[in-house]
Parts: structure tokens; C-alpha cells; sequence
């Protein structure tokens, strides 16, 4: 029989820690009595308690509530307790289990510990005893389960631990394309979403574009909608995929994919300059954003809940000493789950992760560019070195050739002129010999100079249509290192697609060349070259633009006259040329000043080809 007392003096506190909310006990047994005597008790004990008299109960009992202990009966009117016992530790592994005999028998306890049990009770009993063994039996079942949740902290803890540090050898180990970034930030999603990992539903990257005009998603990874959450993430519980694996799996079903959630992610575009955004904010103050039920001390946007399809979310910062990179956007989609300080915590160290990678990224990139643009110097300077060479001895001839024409034409054909005056008023022979020498000579001595004048115009070789822009880029390259020396920053303007041109691309760049050079010429205390090109479809205007002091309005007019010089256009023999080039092409060269201050020329071409060969 069963043994009632009700002094409970003795008994201690029952700890609340022992069971959770919505946590109850199940007496099992077909004896009402003694079923309603262990409830009352334990109820008196603070302990929520029901009651089954069958194994069908009991099934309906473990259907409908949570159940931590079960005090079950061996003896059952539908079924034997013994036989229930291995089928209800293999089904609910955290439910802990006391059994009840009416037979004293070690046989009969030691099956019963062999089956599972927890411990187990001889009828009668009494409270005293009764509530030790429960008490000690939900201590050692909470400890079990602590000690699992523990182990499995350690367990994503150390994950990770050990994915940040595989993606930081990775960084560190070799530089980083576009490809292996995106592989690093999907790598860096997965871990945030993974069931190892911080177990976020969802995460979303956005980053700013290259001009940081726009802040755009990039790639996401979780579920588009609940219903497809337990798929995706079952089937991977299922195959108990790792963490390599699982990068793999992603990779190939998900990011690969037009997928719901990375529909969500490219709609995502916030313009930078809108600094009350919260993205914008987050990113622009560096630091994490909590909204929780579409609330948090900032606005919250409307259109991104609508767009996210959920009203409680975290938004964590990417940045790197040299500004803002980004967000992440993580929620729990489908659980539903509060996103605590600590889950945050965590998921700043994956977004700086993916701040490094995408620095490093962009690092190496800048890089690539800087050498790429220093092949392409070095192929063009040895390729054009002698345009270069041309271009200077043009220089050269026409400063030559101005001097020659200013101190010693005037001077040869005024020599000339008299002797043939001289000729006409005699007819000594001996005046006439030495007269007519002096004609000859001086007639030689024009031609000569006249020669020197003409050298430096070539004809058109060969004319085909060619595409502009890499002439225009060839040409900026050749004056890189003068202009760094000068001070002088560039720039090119040029109207997308490339055009094409009907042109001798030799004489073409000769003429681009001698432009450029004034133009650098013009800015010997450093300034800004500028470089436009635009078209419709009847022609192509270039203009090369400087900001040095301009020429006069009175000059300007005269600046491209052969051996009309300055100091700002070089001899004038450089610009009789360009005029010269730019003609034969069917094109106009015109100079004018800007009221800012600086020179713009400007040569315009026709785009049909008939009129180009005019």
C-alpha cells in the first residue's frame, strides 16, 4: 500500500530550473488512488501534473503535452510498462522515466534499468522517498540535457571557429578574385545559416557598387518562403552534411539557381545619399541594427519589410579602415526565434570575415588595374617611342624652320629681289654673271627653306576604319609619367559604344599627340587634362581640355598659322600640322578658351565615310 504523509517539512524547495515552461509530469497507473494521491503531492510541490490509466492515455498524454517525467506502471490494463519503456526512451530521448513494480525483485529493476529507465519505485512508497527520487531523476535529466545543449554550443562554437579560420588561410594564402570572393561570401553565408553555424534562416549581403553611389544585394541564401524552409534544411540534416559539404550543396542548388531568396536580394537598392535609410545608416554609423516586430530606434522602411517579407531582422555593418563595404541582413524566417545579443555578437564576427575578404578583394583588384596600366605604359611607350621621336623632331624642324624664316627669308629674298632689279638696269656681262649668281643663290637658298617648311607634310598612306578610343587611350598612356611629374590629373569622358573612324591611325595619333603635348605644355605648375569624346550619327566631336592660362583672344585666331608661335603652343608648326591631319580626314580643328580658364580644342569629324574621303 502507499504510504501517506502529509508533513513535508522536511522536503526541500523543488528548484524551478528543473523543468521548463510548459514542462509537466505523467503518473501512469490503473489504480485511481494511488494515481490521485502521487498527483496531489507532487502538485502540492509546485510540480504541473496529469494523470493516465491506460497505455492509450498515455499515447493521447505524450500527443498533446510537453512531458518531462513519466512515472510509469509495469502492470497496464491494455499493455505492459516494460514493454512501453524502450519504445518511449527511443522516441522521446529527453523524457526521463521512473518505473513502478509492486514486486520486489532485483531481476525486475535491473531489467528495467537495462531497458532505459531512470530509476524505479516499490510499491507501496513514501512521499519522502517518492520525492527524493523524482527530484534526483529531473536533476539528472536536466544535467543530460545541459550537458548536450553545452556540447553543442562547443560544437558551433568550434565551427566557427574552424570556418573563419580555413577562410582566413585561404585569404592569406593566395589573392583574391572576383570568383574567390564571391566563394568566401557564399562560404561566409552558409556558415551564418548553417545548423552548425549561427542557424539564421536567412541572411542577406548587400554592398555598395563601385562608384558607392547605391548600396545593392549581392547574394542570399535561406528559404524564399516557410513552406520550403523544412525541405532545404531537413534534406541537409538528413545527409548530416559538413561543412565543405555543405558549401557545395549551396553552391550548386541554391546560389546557382534563380532562387525566391536571391530574387529578394537583387531587388535590394538603396541610394547612397539617402543617410536616413536604415541600411545606409547602419552601414554609414558602423554599427548593428536590431528591428524587432518592424520597430527599432530608427525608422524602419516600409518597402524593405515588404521586400524582406519579415518585420524582425538584425542589420550588421561591413567596413574596413577605408569606409563601408556593406550589410548583412539575417532573420529567423521560419523558427521565428528571438535574434539575442549574443546571436549578434557572433554574426559581427562572420561580417568581419566578409569585411576582410571583400577588402582584400578589392586590394588585389586595384592592384591588377595599377599593373595592367603599367604593361599597357610600358607596351605603348615601346611600341609609339618613335611617334614620340617624330613628334619631337616636328617640334625641333618647325622651331628651325620659324627661326630660318623670321632672320634669314626676309633678308634672301630682299638680297634676291635687288640683284634681279640690278640685272634688268645693266648690260655689262661681268655685272650680269656676278648678278645672276647672286639671283640663282638666293632663289636656292628660298627653295631650301620652303623644304624645310614642307617637310613635316605627309601624305595619307592608308586610311581604314578603326576604332577610336583605343587611340585616344594609347596616346594618354604615352604621356603618364610626364604628367605624374607635372602634377597633372586626367580624366577620359568618352560616349559608350566605341566609335569607329575612316583614318590613318599613324597620322591620327601623330595628331592627337601634338594636342596632348601642348595642352601639358600649358600646365607646367600642374592642372587637370581632360579628354571628351561624343558623336550622333553625323559626326564625332573630340575635345581636349586644359587649365592652364588660355591664349588671347587676339592670338587665338593666329595659333595654328604655320610658324605663328607662343609659349603656351609650342612653334606653331605642331597645330599647322594637326590642322593639316585633321583637313585631310575631312574634319576641323578649332581652338577656344574657356571663361574658367584653359583651352579646349576641338576637332569634329564627319561619321559618313564619303565625306571623310572628301
Amino acid at each position: 500500500m502507499l504510504v501517506l504523509d502529509r508533513s513535508t517539512s522536511a522536503l526541500s524547495s523543488f528548484p524551478d530550473e528543473l523543468l521548463e515552461e510548459e514542462e509537466k509530469l505523467l503518473i501512469v497507473d490503473d489504480y485511481p488512488d494511488i494515481v490521485l494521491l502521487l498527483q496531489e503531492f507532487l502538485q502540492d510541490q509546485g510540480l504541473p501534473t496529469i494523470t493516465a490509466g491506460s497505455v492509450a492515455e498515455l499515447h493521447q498524454a505524450l500527443q498533446h503535452n510537453t512531458i518531462a517525467l513519466t512515472i510509469l506502471d509495469i502492470g497496464l490494463p491494455d499493455g505492459s510498462g516494460m514493454d512501453l519503456l524502450p519504445v518511449l526512451k527511443s522516441k522521446f530521448p529527453d523524457m526521463a522515466v521512473i518505473m513502478l513494480t509492486a514486486v520486489t525483485d532485483l531481476h525486475t529493476a535491473l531489467d528495467c534499468m537495462r531497458q532505459g529507465a531512470d530509476d524505479f519505485l516499490t510499491k507501496p512508497v513514501q512521499f519522502t522517498e517518492f520525492y527524493s527520487t523524482v527530484r534526483k531523476v529531473l536533476e539528472k535529466r536536466r544535467l543530460a540535457i545541459n550537458n548536450r545543449r553545452y556540447q553543442r554550443q562547443i560544437e558551433q562554437a568550434n565551427f566557427r571557429i574552424n570556418l573563419l579560420h580555413e577562410l582566413t588561410l585561404k585569404m592569406n594564402s593566395a589573392f583574391l578574385t572576383m570568383v574567390e570572393l564571391d566563394e568566401i561570401l557564399q562560404a561566409i553565408l552558409v556558415g551564418i545559416t548553417a545548423d552548425e553555424g549561427l542557424r539564421f534562416n536567412r541572411a542577406f549581403l548587400a554592398l555598395y557598387d563601385e562608384k558607392s553611389e547605391n548600396l545593392e544585394g549581392r547574394m542570399a541564401i535561406g528559404p524564399g518562403c516557410r513552406d520550403d524552409a523544412g525541405r532545404i534544411w531537413g534534406e541537409m540534416e538528413q545527409k548530416e552534411l559538413r561543412i565543405s559539404q555543405i558549401i557545395d550543396n549551396i553552391k550548386e542548388n541554391c546560389f546557382a539557381r534563380d532562387t525566391e531568396v536571391n530574387v529578394i536580394a537583387r531587388s535590394l537598392k538603396v541610394n547612397a545619399e539617402d543617410e536616413g535609410h536604415l541600411l545606409i545608416r547602419a552601414a554609414a554609423e558602423r554599427k548593428s541594427i536590431q528591428v524587432v516586430d518592424g520597430r527599432c530606434e530608427y525608422p524602419v522602411p516600409r518597402e524593405l519589410i515588404e521586400l524582406l517579407r519579415e518585420d524582425t531582422f538584425v542589420v550588421v555593418p561591413l567596413f574596413s579602415p577605408g569606409g563601408s563595404l556593406g550589410v548583412i541582413i539575417a532573420d529567423h524566417f521560419v523558427t521565428r526565434q528571438p535574434i539575442t545579443p549574443d546571436l549578434i555578437s557572433a554574426l559581427e564576427s562572420f561580417a568581419s570575415q566578409a569585411s576582410l575578404a571583400i577588402e582584400h578583394c578589392h586590394m588585389y583588384m586595384d592592384m591588377e588595374k595599377k599593373i595592367e596600366e603599367l604593361e599597357n605604359l610600358t607596351t605603348e611607350l615601346e611600341k609609339n617611342k618613335d611617334l614620340l621621336v617624330e613628334a619631337e623632331r616636328y617640334a625641333a624642324l618647325g622651331h628651325m624652320a620659324a627661326q630660318l624664316v623670321h632672320n634669314i627669308r626676309n633678308p634672301v629674298t630682299t638680297i634676291g629681289g635687288t640683284a634681279r632689279l640690278l640685272a634688268k638696269k645693266t648690260h655689262d656681262p661681268e655685272w650680269l654673271k656676278f648678278l645672276n649668281m647672286m639671283t640663282s643663290e638666293a632663289t636656292k637658298i628660298e627653295e631650301i627653306l620652303q623644304d624645310l617648311f614642307t617637310f613635316v607634310d605627309k601624305d595619307i598612306h592608308t586610311r581604314q576604319q578603326t576604332p577610336l578610343y583605343p587611340l585616344l587611350n594609347n596616346c594618354m598612356i604615352l604621356f603618364h609619367s610626364i604628367m605624374e611629374k607635372q602634377h597633372i590629373t586626367h580624366q577620359l569622358n568618352l560616349q559608350e559604344p566605341d566609335p569607329t573612324i575612316m583614318a590613318d591611325a599613324h597620322l591620327f595619333k601623330q595628331m592627337l599627340v601634338h594636342l596632348i603635348r601642348n595642352s601639358i605644355d600649358a600646365m607646367p605648375e600642374g592642372g587637370s587634362l581632360t579628354i571628351e569624346a561624343v558623336y550622333d550619327d553625323q559626326q564625332i566631336t573630340i575635345t581636349i581640355r586644359d587649365t592652364g592660362p588660355g591664349i588671347s583672344d587676339v592670338l587665338l585666331d593666329r595659333a595654328s598659322e604655320p610658324f605663328f608661335t607662343t609659349k603656351i603652343f609650342g612653334t606653331g608648326m605642331g597645330l599647322t600640322l594637326v590642322k593639316r591631319i585633321a583637313n585631310d580626314h575631312g574634319g576641323t580643328l578649332r581652338l577656344a578658351n574657356r571663361p574658367e580658364g584653359g583651352t579646349d580644342a576641338i576637332l569634329s569629324f564627319p561619321r559618313n565615310e564619303k565625306a571623310a574621303q572628301a
